[in-house]
């Protein structure tokens, strides 16, 4: 295949004339962190681990001290610009990278499982973070990293060695200047989804409590438990490897777990909701979904899952199977609106209630005949549907700004393979 003209062919793939190709180490130093004593000798010292350093991002929320002496502090301390790269972590994160920009407000070093790159002179730290960035998404730092048992290693001296292409320093600077306004188009809309978020489960607590009421509604509220207001009954148990993509519907307490929504579309998520290919006949009607039923998982490995569920929505009356480790909740009345169950079992109050009756130490679960016993109070169904209307509206929202972000993160992995192998190239202004 003839090569476009003003590039070359190099060990790191086809790159522009004027990139070259060269080992990390001859554009930084590179400082693998060392293992310290607790009793060791020296002052207490903050330093960065593992857990601080996340992709284009450094957590000061828990930054523990060691005793170092002055000589090993200024040998791993890590200073503004500096590049840090989790040596040592699951295959799949290892080399997991960001920049430095002195977020800890006093000076800091780093642990034994943290590489540091710091740029030499004439060499952007930006842009290193960036390619680096890039070599971990990719699967570089996978590809030559030692794996021990469940934990890899990329390893000072191979992480050193390693040829990469390098842009004269103005177009680094230009490629981590666009890049660096992508992530802060990111960062915007990250704290934008964060702040709607809270919005949102104010508004919650407000208005499914009847601390807030809607105007034109007033009156006492019912309380009830919830097995006055529903059936409840077991799911059909199949293993995760019995399903395929062939079959009715099936929902497995894993996907329940795994989900932020609140509710299941049997139509609009068909697509993506596992099969299992059996006959009907031997599925109860009990572990059949119907629209507006709730299911809740029977057992969670922390807290936070005990109250997981969601509402189905299957107007079209598709078959739908509920699963292993599932509790599946029909109306016994049409006291709450099907749109109102999205959101009434989401207040603290009833994760409390489930906490309550759960039981288990490792795994806590919650029974059917436990379940029947939380109460739930509620207005009438005119204001539970102005309350769910709300609801929905600020969920529309949150989903469109989540949809933008994702867009926007796509823009970028696009941005970083054209930019970072010379794809595309930047117009430079002197």
């Amino acid at each position: 295949m003839k090569m476009k003209p003003g590039y070359k062919q190099t060990e790191a793939g086809v790159i522009p004339e004027d990139w070259c190709v060269c080992p990390v180490r001859q554009n930084g130093e590179v400082v693998t962190g060392q293992a310290l004593a607790a009793n060791a000798p020296g002052p207490q010292r903050p330093y960065l681990r593992t857990k601080n350093v996340f992709d284009g991002r450094i957590d000061i929320d828990d930054v523990l001290t060691m005793p170092m002496t002055d000589d090993q502090f200024a040998q791993f301390r890590i200073r503004n610009g500096d590049v840090l790269l989790n040596e040592g972590q699951s295959i799949e994160l290892v080399g997991r990278c960001s920049i430095y920009q002195d977020e800890y407000p006093e000076p800091c070093a780093i642990q034994n499982a943290l590489l540091r790159f710091r740029a030499h002179a004439g060499v952007s730290a930006e842009f290193a973070c960036y390619i680096f960035r890039h070599c971990q998404q990719s699967g570089v730092f996978a590809r030559i990293a030692l794996q021990t048992t469940s934990v890899a290693h990329l390893g000072g001296s191979r992480f050193e060695r390693l040829c990469l292409p390098w842009p004269p320093f103005p177009e680094q600077r230009a490629i981590a200047e666009a890049l660096g306004d992508v992530d802060a188009l990111l960062g915007g809309l990250d704290r934008l989804i964060a702040k709607n978020r809270a919005i949102k489960q104010a508004t919650m607590q407000q208005l499914l409590t009847g601390q807030t009421r809607l105007p034109g509604f007033r009156g006492e509220w019912e309380v009830k438990r919830l097995g006055e207001l529903f059936n409840f009954s077991g799911g059909y148990s199949a293993s995760r490897d019995q399903l395929s993509t062939e079959g009715h519907c099936y929902l497995h307490y894993g996907d329940i777990h795994g989900s932020t929504k609140t509710c299941i579309d049997a139509d609009a998520d068909f697509q993506e909701i596992p099969k299992l290919d059996i006959p009907l006949k031997r599925v109860s009607s009990a572990s059949l979904l119907d629209d507006g039923d709730v299911v809740f998982v029977d057992a969670s490995e922390d807290d936070a899952g005990t109250s997981k569920h969601v509402v189905v929505v299957n107007k079209n009356k598709k078959p739908f199977i509920s699963g292993l480790h599932t509790i599946v909740a029909k109306g016994r009345t049409e006291e709450l609106a099907h749109v109102y169950r999205r959101f009434c079992f989401q207040t603290p109050a009833i994760r409390q209630q489930f906490l309550f009756y759960s039981v288990g130490t490792k795994v806590s679960g919650i029974s059917k005949s436990n379940i029947p016993k939380v109460t739930l109070s509620f207005p009438s169904v005119p204001e539970q549907t102005a309350i769910a209307e709300v609801l929905t509206d600020m969920d529309t929202e949150l989903a469109g700004l989540e949809q933008r972000r994702e867009k926007t993160r796509a823009l970028k992995q696009a941005m970083m393979q054209e930019l970072l192998t010379g794809r595309t190239r930047l117009t430079i202004i002197p």
